[in-house]
């Protein structure tokens, strides 16, 4: 059986990745942070294991991936946000932030790393955003770690494709989960219209992507874009 672990799990994009590979019949682990509650619903929901872990701490990011063992995918998801004028964020802030988007997937990979060179195969799919790539006024240190991610899995592609490793990125576009919450309905109704396909996008639409992505084996290095067309 095809073992999955996706990273941010128990919520938004992270609990659709859960639901859409436990359909495709894989053994997922999901890792979390702190909602006990939501994890145990998606859990009881899909069948997938939860594992509560903070991505940023490099101990507790092995301790997991020992407990799961063989990997075949890895769903490295879990992020935060930030709105708000750069000159305003405390430095507590902005570390915070790299430490999850970019530092959690460090930990991640590196921990996944000796089953997928034990069989020399492996997928990783990491989350980055159309803000990666054009960057969004009031979300700087956000855009900035999304472009971070950008251009490590396409180093790492480059780096990982001799042995067998294959390394991708989804970049979401405006997407309703609890990151949307903050914004105006106006403003999504907005960014709708502004979309080629005239709708904002949902979780499954982004871990439809990533399931794609961990099947086409002749791909890697690749950014796809999950934004309906608002970036081109």
């Amino acid at each position: 059986m095809i073992t999955t672990v996706i990273t941010g799990g128990s919520r938004g994009i992270g609990a659709a990745a859960v639901e859409q590979f436990c359909a495709a019949g894989h053994r997922v682990f999901f890792l979390y942070e702190k909602n006990h509650e939501r994890a145990q619903a998606v859990a009881q929901k899909t069948g997938a294991t939860p594992i509560c872990c903070d991505v940023t701490d490099s101990e507790a990011v092995k301790a997991a991936f020992q407990k799961i063992g063989n990997i075949d995918n890895l769903i490295c998801n879990a992020g935060i946000c930030h709105y708000g004028l750069m000159s305003m964020m405390s430095q507590e802030e902005w570390d915070r932030i790299f430490a999850v988007n970019v530092g959690g997937i460090y930990h991640c990979v590196n921990a996944a790393m000796p089953s997928f060179l034990e069989k020399h195969r492996g997928s990783i799919v990491t989350v980055s955003s159309m803000w990666g790539r054009v960057g969004a006024s009031c979300e700087a240190a956000y855009s900035a770690t999304k472009g971070a991610v950008i251009a490590l899995s396409k180093a790492l592609a480059k780096e990982l494709g001799p042995s067998g490793i294959r390394v991708n990125c989804v970049a979401p576009g405006v997407i309703l989960t609890d990151m949307c919450a903050q914004l105006d309905p106006e403003i999504l109704e907005e960014m709708a219209q502004d979309t080629p396909v005239g709708r904002n996008g949902t979780p499954q639409d982004v871990a439809k992507a990533m399931e794609f992505l961990c099947n086409a084996d002749f791909i890697t290095g690749h950014v796809l874009n999950v934004d309906g067309g608002y970036v081109i």
